[in-house]
């Protein structure tokens, strides 16, 4: 079932613009290292945060069963501002960035990316491969700049094929109501600029050494995420499968107003909790509280994160 009330990038932007101006929420630290050992680290940088409506984002949901999950002193907040957390992985030689943030032309409040690269000390020229989880604004907007240039120039691109084909597609556009009809250009739009650098890839595949691509279709058609074997301790890069450091986890099954299949995205939820509580693995992600990383247990018949 596709969603049909994804507000558009004007109405987002007005969004973001009138909140992310605001002083009132401190801004998320730039860059954290989560992990490292020998030749492989992993680093969590901020791109900064969205700013979204709660009736878009819970539109099925009644604001009385809303409100222990998300009122902060008794009061029901208007807007959301879940973090976008942008994992970097290096392992040797190699230097793997999944996702790449909005950029400049989405939302206010985002588009931390750049400044997150200088403070940690990384020019952008140094990432060997960007992997995709998917084609929404807020991953796949900051790939190039405000000259239309790629910002990761040398970088190898990975997204999976159904992602690929869907965003792709020109009679996409078309098939869309009004509200999703700029996401689909924009994405097209830069996909188009990386089409001669682009490896498709399979559920299941070796991505690049180490790094396990994970199905979790619902969010959009293609949605991917991605284990990082690394020994005993593997971490799971969730991308938008997960994105609620509450919800997500007690109500797995609440539909949420931006995933692209509902019904899909909620089961795809409760398969990927399951086998995370029992694997015991690390988790970052892109939406939770910044750095987004920790990990997932059960509670009763559902689950709860854990914050490392």
């Amino acid at each position: 079932m596709e969603n049909t009330r994804m507000p558009g990038r004007r109405k987002l932007l007005k969004t973001g613009v009138a909140f992310g101006a605001m002083a009132l929420l401190p801004l998320p630290r730039f860059h954290r290292q989560v992990f490292a050992a020998g030749t492989s680290e992993i680093t969590v940088l901020s791109d900064g945060n969205l700013v979204l409506p709660l009736d878009f984002s819970y539109p099925d949901i009644a604001p009385e069963i809303l409100a222990p999950f998300v009122a902060v002193d008794g009061v029901m907040p208007d807007v959301l501002t879940p973090d976008c957390n942008v994992t970097l992985y290096r392992d040797g030689d190699r230097l793997v960035l999944f996702d790449v943030g909005a950029g400049d032309n989405f939302m206010a409040s985002a588009g931390q990316l750049g400044a997150s690269f200088e403070e940690a000390g990384i020019d952008p020229s140094e990432v060997t491969d960007v992997v995709f989880t998917h084609a929404h604004p807020d991953h796949l907007w900051g790939l190039v700049d405000d000259f239309d240039e790629l910002v990761f120039s040398e970088a190898k691109f990975h997204i999976n094929r159904v992602e690929w084909d869907f965003w792709s597609n020109p009679e996409t556009v078309d098939l869309m109501e009004d509200a999703r009809k700029s996401f689909a250009v924009g994405a097209a739009s830069r996909l188009e600029r990386i089409g001669d650098g682009i490896t498709l890839f399979e559920p299941g595949s070796e991505v690049v050494p180490g790094v396990e691509a994970v199905a979790s279709y619902g969010h959009t058609a293609g949605h991917t995420s991605f284990m990082i074997h690394r020994g005993s301790d593997p971490v799971f890069i969730t991308g938008d499968a997960i994105t609620h450091p509450n919800i997500s986890f007690a109500h797995p099954e609440w539909p949420t107003g931006s995933d692209h299949d509902r019904d899909l995205g909620a089961a795809t939820r409760k398969v990927l909790l399951d086998r995370l509580a029992n694997e015991k693995a690390m988790i970052i992600g892109y939406h939770l509280p910044n750095p987004g990383e920790g990990r997932v247990e059960t509670e009763g018949a559902a689950f709860r994160f854990v914050s490392n």
